[in-house]
Order: structure tokens, then sequence, then C-alpha cells
């Protein structure tokens, strides 16, 4: 991948100022050489590099003082002091710097190094240095704490045990410093590092440390501490950033889709390696910040090699939102571009190599550009293979590889060996000897000389005697019979005994034993030898029983069930249908069938039958599903076949045993009934009906009432939709909810009954009485009242007689003061004035209302409360 500035290189906290300071550090280590006083010690130069976040409060890079504990056996040896050596560097990223950087975003951080040499005795066990820091900074993302966390550096100089005879200088990253990504943008940092001493990294994410707190200059304790930070779910030391982002264990590159906006911790560890071994770890602790932000960018992969076919995908490896637009040139045409895709096909009409460059831009007059090698030689087809036996012999493994346009000239094997590093090879075609029997995952990458490179894996199972595969372990011939038997493997074959037995020496035999024989067959494949046995038993005949005769419900499946040990069986019925040639097949009769069967083991045979009676299933019949009212009665109609039959449920159910029993349920109900057969088919067949209980509708004629002679009355009956009044004297209609009813002076009385439903047969019932004055529309008020809650005369109200609006009814106590009023027919006063009930005595009312011709009747006077 060719460099770019859109990764910026600075992955450090840049936010608001925070009283705690620290981003991030490493403590690393140079061997110096011998010390020339006493060639039992060696020195090295320890340096601490120390970022700060600009804006923070805390102390600056400048008062810093940096002490680092070194540690044998985790017990402190001594202190050494750390001189700043630097200048106090200040690095400031934004879109000022950036202009095509598209955000809000801004990134500042200052770094300083602090170095001192020390002398050191040769240790065995190597020493740990270790720097303790009170301040790092606060609201850390994946940190489930969020203040007051502080920092440990560390990093170890191996001692004899681990590195026997040499010495060794701490691993250099590549990047110096730290970076600012786009949250939710694929990202990719090489954090790889280099070796002065020449050996193997592999990288990996692991957990940074935390301090016990105090400040960066209290002394480092006498027991080393190294406590991990407290990740907030689901991050973790191995997954810093989340799930989403890797770092690769061979390069140190990190790469993925970058988390949601805010500050990281990150740690990286560098596992060294010299001579196929690991002897110690070096590790960076540093801040990550991920910020909302977007940025131009053309980002090809550094080579395209189509070795499949002519046609080529090609994809901005950016997914910026910012670009406004795309140029492609594919390399084998002048006018070849397309300006609209990030992601284009391209079919090229050759082989050959060939330069694609894209362009893209956005605004600003940002333009980013990049170009990729493409390489189009199509037929390559990668391939090998695999001989052996066991892991007393090597293994071959043989490249089948071609190429069209290419010869095939670079191959790697991975032989799998879990057990050692060096399992590798160059050649074309390998030889490997293992030296344990397992399942091995082999690796083979094999190219051309036109760059097309593939990898192929396959699991080879490495066994500690050759396959040896046998096509039964136990089988069953007749005595008149013989048996071939096919091994599939390679090598030298003996069989024994060598009894009744044909070919001996082959993979394939024939048996003709008499009495029952296990035969043991041998393979040996260049010293590796397997064995197996083959138990071939022998009848001198063999029978066949079909069965007892048996009786099912017609239209049953039965599983015909024989006894017998022959191997073949063929079936016939005295219908001619068609059965499986199977032992104990399941059959269908529909009706009384004679079942045949014949059994073969080889040339033995035997013959038997069997006799199926089917009986029909009983039946049952519940009836027809009805409709009753609420309170009342049905008959159930059922009709059975069969020697039995029961109702349930039986609750509210007369003459239970009868098939016309009589129910009464209280609300819907499904009746179940049940017929049973002793005849052969003893099977339950279950009917049922449905009964549904509807309601009555609770019908309501309204209040009891009273009018004058020639008072239209409106009558209003609630509760159905069907309505009739009886008698009709009077009426406007008797068959409507609501009729008029005019009533002269030929009547005292009267009472109307009214008889309503829901357009089903459930109906109610209920009668309204209507008095008729004959002295004309009045208002008749009680001289007085009791509130005592007894439900009887508790309240003052008028009683209307031919009043068909009540204009005011008013209640003044014996000072002139309101204690009650209403224009409401049928409301009252309850004793009660402001929520205190009033004292007995003699109060004045005043009351005023309009008869149906619009003539007014006033009334007053005087009622007395009783308490």
């Amino acid at each position: 991948m060719k460099p770019k500035w859109l990764l910026l290189l600075c992955l450090l906290f840049a936010s608001t100022a925070y009283a705690r300071h620290i981003a991030g550090g490493e403590l690393f280590y140079t061997y110096e050489g011998p010390d020339p006083n006493n060639n039992a010690n060696s020195i090295y130069t320890i340096t601490l590099r120390l970022f700060r976040e600009c804006n923070s409060s805390g102390p600056t890079l400048e008062s810093e003082q940096a002490t680092v504990g070194i540690y044998e056996a985790d017990v402190l040896l001594r202190t050494l002091p750390l001189p700043r050596i630097s200048d106090v560097n200040t690095i400031s990223l934004n879109t000022a710097a950036f202009p095509c950087l598209v955000g809000s975003v801004g990134a500042c951080y200052q770094v300083a190094l602090y170095s001192a040499s020390v002398i050191l005795p040769n240790s065995l066990v190597g020493y740990t240095l270790s720097r303790l820091g009170c301040c790092r900074v606060d609201f850390i993302t994946n940190l489930s704490v969020p203040t007051g966390v502080g920092s440990n550096y560390v990093t170890r100089i191996p001692g004899r045990v681990a590195l026997a005879g040499g010495f060794n200088s701490s691993p250099q990253f590549n990047v110096k410093d730290t970076a600012l990504i786009c949250s939710q943008k694929r990202f990719t940092l090489d954090f790889g590092a280099t070796d002065k001493d020449g050996d193997s990294l592999t990288y990996s994410f692991c957990e940074a440390f935390s301090s016990p707190g105090g400040n960066n200059n209290a002394a480092p304790p006498n027991i080393l501490s190294q406590n991990a930070l407290p990740y907030r779910f689901p991050f973790s030391g191995s997954e810093p950033l989340g799930d989403k982002v890797t770092i690769d264990p061979a390069t140190g590159v990190i790469s993925g889709i970058a988390p949601a906006s805010g500050n990281y911790v990150v740690n990286v560890c560098i596992t060294e390696w010299r001579n196929g071994k690991p002897f110690t770890e070096h590790r960076k602790d540093f801040i990550m910040a991920v910020q909302s932000c977007d940025f131009i960018e053309a980002n090809l992969p550094d080579k395209i090699i189509q070795c499949d076919n002519f046609t080529v995908l090609f994809e901005n490896e950016s997914n910026s939102s910012a670009i406004t637009n795309y140029r492609w040139n594919f390399g084998d045409s002048l006018q070849n571009t397309y300006p609209q895709s990030g992601s284009v096909i391209h079919t090229y009409k050759d082989t050959g190599v060939y330069i694609a460059t894209l362009s893209v831009t956005g605004p600003k007059g940002c333009i980013g550009t990049d170009s990729v090698e493409v390489r189009v030689f199509p037929g390559f087809k990668p391939d090998f293979t695999i001989g052996g036996s066991c892991f007393l012999n090597p293994y071959n493994f043989s490249d089948r590889s071609n190429s069209v346009y290419g010869v095939v000239n670079y191959w790697k094997w991975n032989f799998g060996d879990e057990t050692v590093l060096n399992d590798t090879s160059l050649l074309k075609n390998a030889n490997y000897k293992y030296t344990t029997a397992s399942v091995k995952n082999i690796q083979f990458i094999v190219g051309d000389s036109k760059g097309c490179l593939d990898t192929l894996t396959r699991s080879l199972a490495v066994s500690d005697k050759p396959l040896l595969q046998v096509p039964f372990k136990d089988t069953l011939i007749c005595s008149i019979d013989s048996l071939p038997i096919n091994v599939n493997s390679a090598g030298v074959f003996s069989w024994e005994p060598n009894i009744n037995i044909s070919n001996t020496n082959t993979a394939n035999v024939v048996v003709y034993p008499k009495d029952t024989t296990q035969y043991i067959v041998s393979i040996n494949n260049n010293g590796c030898i397997s064995k197996d046995t083959i138990t071939v038993n022998v009848l001198p005949f063999i029978t066949i029983e079909a069965g007892l005769d048996s009786s099912i419900c017609l239209t049953d499946t039965i599983q015909l069930k024989v006894t017998s040990k022959a191997l073949q069986y063929q079936w016939t019925n005295s219908r001619n249908e068609t059965i499986p040639s199977i032992k104990q097949p399941f059959v269908q009769p529909i009706g009384n069938t004679m079942y045949y069967v014949r059994a073969n083991l080889g040339k033995c045979e035997d013959k038997d039958s069997v006799f199926i009676k089917t009986v029909p299933y009983p039946q049952s019949n519940a009836g027809l599903d009805t409709l009753i009212c609420f309170g009342s009665r049905v008959q159930l109609n059922g009709s059975v076949v069969g020697s039995s039959f029961r109702w349930t449920p039986n609750l509210n159910m007369f003459n239970r045993n009868s098939l016309s029993p009589i129910v009464a349920p209280s609300k819907t109900t499904t009746y179940w009934l049940f017929s049973e057969d002793t005849l052969g088919c003893p099977k339950t067949v279950i009917d049922s009906v449905l009964v549904q209980v509807s309601p009555k509708a609770i019908i309501s004629a309204g209040n009891d009432t009273a009018i004058s002679v020639n008072e239209p009355l409106q009558l209003n009956a609630t509760g159905g939709s069907y309505y009739q009044w009886t008698p009709s004297t009077g009426l406007s209609d008797p068959s409507i909810a609501n009729p008029i009813a005019t009533l002269g002076a030929n009547i005292d009385s009267i009472v109307y009954r009214v008889r309503g439903d829901n357009g089903n047969t459930c109906y109610g019932e209920d009668i309204i009485k209507v008095l008729i004055y004959k002295g004309g529309p009045d208002l008749y008020i009680p001289s007085g009242f009791t509130p005592n809650a007894d439900g009887k005369n508790d309240v003052l109200r008028p009683i209307p007689i031919g009043i068909a609006t009540l204009n005011y009814f008013s209640v003044f106590n014996r000072w002139g003061q309101l204690v009650f009023s209403t224009n409401e027919i049928g409301k009252g006063w309850n004793g009660v004035y402001n929520g205190e009930p009033q004292p007995s005595g003699t109060y004045i009312f005043q009351a005023e209302g309009k008869d149906f011709t619009g003539k007014k009747v006033y009334k007053k006077g005087t009622a007395v409360l009783i308490r």
C-alpha cells in the first residue's frame, strides 16, 4: 500500500482541558555493551517516551520527573531517575492543517524523551522495568472507571535462562507517535517494528496496566505492581477497539472499522523470538482518538492479480461520503474511463500487465489519486497430492499445479506439524516425516512467473498405521454359500487362517467357511502395519416366523414383525399389493389380508405367512350445534356405532347415560361424545356438539312516572335491538324503543310492559307505571325531609307533574342565604352546604317550571329539615 496522509499520524487524545494529562507512554532500552570494569555486568540505556494532552491543566512535560523501577523477580533492585533529553515537541492536527479533512476535528499532543544509562549484573531471570504514573487522561471510552486511572509502562530485559549467551535491545516501533482515525471508517495503521538484533517479532493486543495513584514523583514500590486496567464490556485488552479491529500478528498492522467516537486506551505487545523460541516481551501503551470525520481518498491495493478470467473488480477502499466524483482509467485504452462509481468491473481483452488509475474529487478542490498494477493471466490452476502410510515413514507432497501463460515457479509448504516451527519447505515436491499421529492442517502456497499466487489447505489424518478399510466387521452367510470380501488399502496383504479362502495375498478374497470363522487381514506398507478382523457367522439353514395372526382397525397401519436371521426378504399378499422388500415393513390393509414372506440367506430359504383381520372403527355423532338462551335447557341427540359411549362434560346434564341427555349449561359449552368398541378395534372415536348460550337481553323501560291528562310522555326502552310494548293504549307505535304515550282523563294509571331482544330468541322484559293527574301540570314539593342516609326521604326534590322543563329549584336558609339550586328534573338537596351538614329547621324553597304547552308553573313554600 502506498503511504497516504489520510490516516493522520496522530492517535492521541484530543479534547477540552482535563486535570489529568498523560496520554500514553513507551519504556524501552538499548544494550550498549559489557561493563569495561566488570564483564559480569552490562550497560543499558533506558528511555521513556511520554505523551501529554496539550490542553490539560496537569504538569507540563518540562516539569515531569520520570523515575523507573528496576525489578528482579518482581522485587525492587534499584531506582533510576530519567532526566529529559529532548525538547518538548507539539503536534497539532486539524482541518486547517489538512483542508481535505471533513468534520469538526482536532488533535494536539506533546511528546518528550527521558533517558539515562545504567549498569546491571547479568541476571539469570532478567529484569522488569516499570514507570508508574498517577495521571492517565480521564473519560477513556473503553474503561469502566471514568476518572482516576493511573498508568504503568513496562518492558522486560531477558535473563540468561531465556536468552542463554546473548543480549537484547528493545524493538523500535515504526510509528513513533500516535494517530487520529475517523469513527466507523475503515483504516489501516502500520504498527510494525524493527529490531537491531535481527530477532523475529510477533504482535498482539494486550492488557494495559494501571497504577495505585499518588503522584508522578512517588518512589517505585518495593514489589512490582502489574494490575490490568478495568476494561468496559465488550472491550478488553485483546479487543481494545472492539471486534471489528484486529492486529496482524506477523506484521503489526492494525486494521478494521473504527469504533464510535471516543478515546480508547490501546496496548501493543511485541514478542521477540530467537532461534525459534520466544524470550521476552515489549509493550507500547497509547490513547487512540476516534473522532467524527471523513476525508477525500483514492485508495487502491498495491497489486491486483487476476488468474481466473479476464474480468477484474476495481473498488476504492475508501468509503468517504465527501467524494463527489470518480474517474477510472484501466490502462488498456485512452478513452476507458468511468466517472460515476467507486466500484466498477472491467473486462480486459487480452493478457498483460496494466496500470489502472483512480482519481477522486471532493469539496474545496480536494483531489485524491492512486494507481494499481493489474496482472491479467487467467488459467492458473493450483493443486497438490499427498501420499503416505503412517508417521513411521515420510509423506510425499507433490505439486500438480498448471499455468497457461506462465511457469509454476514458487512453492511454500507448511506441513502442519504442531510440535515444531520449521515444518516448511520451498521445494516443488517435498517429503516430510511426522513424529506424532494426529490430524495435520496442510497449507500449500503456489505461484507462477506471472505473479499468480494461491493458497490451498487440506486436512491430513496422520496415523500410527496405514489406512485399512474393511467393508464390514461382522456378517452372516449360509453354509452352502461363498462370500467375496473387498478391502480398500495399499500394501502387502496377508489373511489368516488359510482355511476355506482364496487369493490370500490380495485385497480381494473369497471365503466359504462351513462354520463361524474370524478372518484377520494384515497389510504392510513400507513397515507400517495395520490389522483388522472380520467375523463370518455361518448357519446350516435359516427359518422365518411371520408372527401371530392379528386384528387391527380398518385404515390403520401395522408393522409386520418377523423373526429370522435371513438377509433378504420378499413380501406378497392376497391382494397383489406391492410391499417393500425389508424385514419388517409397514402395511395398511384395506380389508382382511393374508401376507406371505420368503426369506433368503444366500442360497438358504424359508417361507411363512400371517393373516391380518381388519375391523371398522366405531362411529360417533354428537348431533348438530345449537343455540339456547341463558337459563334454558336443550336435548342433545347423539348416535354411535360401538359397544359403549360416554358424554363429557356431564355437569348440568340430565340422563347422562342416554344418547339424548338434557343439558342446561350456564355458558357456551362443547359436549364430547366418546364411542368405543371391543370387537377388535379398541379405538375411541370422538365427536362434539357446540351448545351456544346466548344471554337474555337486559331491558329497561325507565322509572315510574306521573303525567297530566293529555300530556305527551316520551317512553324510552334500552338494552335490546327490537321492542314490543303492551298494552298499546295511547302509544304512537308499540314496536319501537321510544313511542310517545298520550293518555286521557278516562285513565287513572297504566302499566306498560316492554319486551326486547337482540335478534335472537332470547328476550328480556321490564315495566313502567304511569300515573295520570287530572288537575293539570304542577310541581309537588314535600314539606319535610330526613337526610339520615337510610334511603327514605333523604333528599328534598320537586316532583313534576306535566312539567316539561324545570327552570329552577332553589333552597334558602332562614337568613336568606342560597344553600342549593338546580334546573335538572330528578335532582334535589341532601341537606349539605359547602361540605357541612346543615342544622334542623325550616328552609324556604322556590321552584318554577314549564308544562308541555309552554305555560309557567311557580311554587314557593317551606320545608322542614329533620335530623
